[in-house]
């Protein structure tokens, strides 16, 4: 969501728009409510984006009764794109909603634009004071030096994925079933090369091998960054015995009360703060936590490759054989680039 809120800056900004404060789809992730102000510290981020953008609580009054005229955003590249197509409709209605640009060119962005997003990513968006002092207290209780694991293998995620996996629980696999709904898994040769094509998740298991692969100690203290309906952890702690989670460091009504929002950000926080990070899935949050630790100088960040352990073990490679391919896929990624960011972030200019 992180990216996302960057995302809507920068186009606020080439659009010489006023932004309100942005509100969460949960229902896309989570079964609750949650809102910005939840997570993030409105006047803090209000301030700092100060002479940058423009940034409102409320709709005024006229248009508070209105529903916003949505504008697919999706497709769109840099400033001529938004000034040609979507500028129009922003005039025209005066209050509209855009869906996030997973393809946007973010280089081509005029340096104000790029400016904004930098300040939003990098400045603006801070925890509020009680979920920060939770992040705080949770990186304390973490024994040290630590890895923090971000590991995608929910029932959601593997539905959507549409990879089939063989071996898995019959929880596991009733959980799978019951989120695929119309997404059915792709089958034969079809299958096979979508697998080659590392779209589909790592399991705990496949994580646990490729971390033997690069010589991770199985006492490593590990910090399990993930959602509630992670799925065949064991796969992981019976190699990786040393794993904590938000559950077993947090006192019980604390994390019971807790949204998945807030949940949410205090796997980044503690992420970005870790002495390592490692992702099975280059999603949005992996891709902001590389930019952040790139950002404060922490490059022990590692995205595994999905694609070379699929590619690997279609070859027949396993054992000893398969943990030297997997080491050397990954040997000289352990220090490495910065994510989603844009390189100017990392420059400071004045407008």
């Amino acid at each position: 969501m992180r990216r996302d809120f960057c995302d809507g800056v920068g186009i606020a900004r080439l659009l010489n728009a006023t932004l309100v404060l942005p509100k969460f789809e949960v229902a896309a992730y989570w079964n609750e409510s949650s809102g910005f102000e939840d997570v993030f510290d409105v006047d803090y981020f209000i301030e700092k984006m100060n002479g940058f953008v423009q940034v409102v609580k409320e709709l005024p009054a006229e248009l508070a009764s209105k529903e916003p005229f949505k504008v697919d955003c999706s497709k769109r590249k840099g400033l001529f794109d938004y000034v040609e197509t979507v500028l129009p409709s922003l005039l025209e209605h005066r209050y509209i909603s855009i869906t996030p640009a997973m393809s946007q060119r973010r280089d081509r962005y005029p340096l104000y634009a790029k400016a904004a997003l930098c300040q939003a990513c990098y400045s603006a968006l801070r925890l509020t004071a009680t979920l920060e002092k939770k992040g705080s207290d949770l990186l304390e209780a973490i024994p040290k030096p630590f890895l923090s694991l971000h590991l995608r293998f929910e029932p959601d995620m593997v539905a959507y994925s549409q990879c089939e996996y063989s071996f898995l629980s019959a929880n596991s696999t009733q959980a799978i079933d019951s989120a695929r709904g119309e997404r059915k898994p792709w089958t034969g040769e079809q299958a096979r090369l979508w697998r080659a094509r590392g779209k589909c998740p790592l399991t705990p298991n496949e994580t646990a091998i490729i971390l033997q692969s690069l010589s991770i100690p199985t006492t490593t203290n590990i910090y399990l960054a993930a959602g509630d309906g992670l799925m065949e952890v064991e796969g992981l702690t019976s190699v990786y015995a040393n794993v904590f989670t938000k559950s077993t460091l947090l006192s019980s009504t604390d994390f019971e009360n807790m949204h998945g929002n807030t949940k949410a950000a205090l796997d980044y926080y503690v992420s970005i703060n870790s002495d390592s990070y490692v992702a099975t899935y280059f999603g949005n949050m992996d891709k902001m936590v590389a930019a952040m630790r790139a950002f404060k100088g922490l490059y022990r960040t590692l995205l595994l490759s999905r694609r070379a352990f699929a590619v690997l073990t279609n070859q027949g490679l396993n054992g000893n054989l398969l943990m030297e391919a997997l080491w050397k896929v990954h040997r000289d990624d352990f220090v490495m680039g910065v994510g989603s960011a844009l390189p100017e972030c990392f420059c400071e200019f004045k407008l």
